[in-house]
């Protein structure tokens, strides 16, 4: 939009001397232009917040009853960042408040009474600690739950710049008029 207005000032300039019909063609051109790719970015907004719901939708989340939008369909942006939200909520309290990071890679193991096994050298026998894959698998869900929101919201950016631009291509087409 701005190499539009940069556009239209430049050839206003350059054009001035006996260039009435000019700067109208040049109107004429420019709010075609901005009209046209106000148009593409509205439908290619609108089509990227019907691609993030439907492909949210296929997926058939609900949010659990102790979320912050309780038992709805995850669909929206607000849906999808309370079941963000809860999956991390419960991902510390199952793993005792640490993150992924905060949790050593092995452990020992115990036997069945929950005393540490040790090895024929009398060393404790490690073993991979498994609280960090319920990480793992937190991380990869909020990270799609919170890429859908920011899809939302990209789209919903789009679908504004190109009413603006709409409207940019509408107001020179009254300036056209006016000369």
């Amino acid at each position: 939009m701005f190499y539009l207005l940069w556009l239209l000032f430049y050839s206003w300039f350059v054009l001035s001397v006996d260039s009435h019909i000019n700067m109208k063609k040049i109107l004429l051109f420019c709010s075609v232009l901005a009209i046209v790719v106000g148009i593409l970015m509205v439908v290619g907004g609108v089509w990227g917040i019907v691609f993030t719901h439907n492909n949210i939708a296929r997926e058939k989340i609900t949010t659990p009853m102790d979320a912050s939008i309780p038992n709805v369909p995850v669909r929206g942006p607000l849906t999808l960042k309370s079941q963000s939200d809860i999956i991390r909520f419960h991902t510390l309290r199952m793993t005792k408040g640490e993150t992924y990071s905060q949790m050593p890679q092995k452990v020992s193991k115990l036997d069945s009474n929950g005393n540490p096994i040790l090895d024929d050298k009398g060393e404790l026998v490690m073993i991979p600690n498994d609280a960090r894959n319920i990480w793992v698998t937190a991380t990869t869900l909020t990270t799609a739950l919170n890429l859908g929101i920011i899809t939302y919201l990209f789209s919903s950016l789009i679908v504004c710049f190109g009413l603006i631009s709409i409207l940019t291509g509408i107001i020179f087409l009254v300036l056209r008029r006016r000369l």
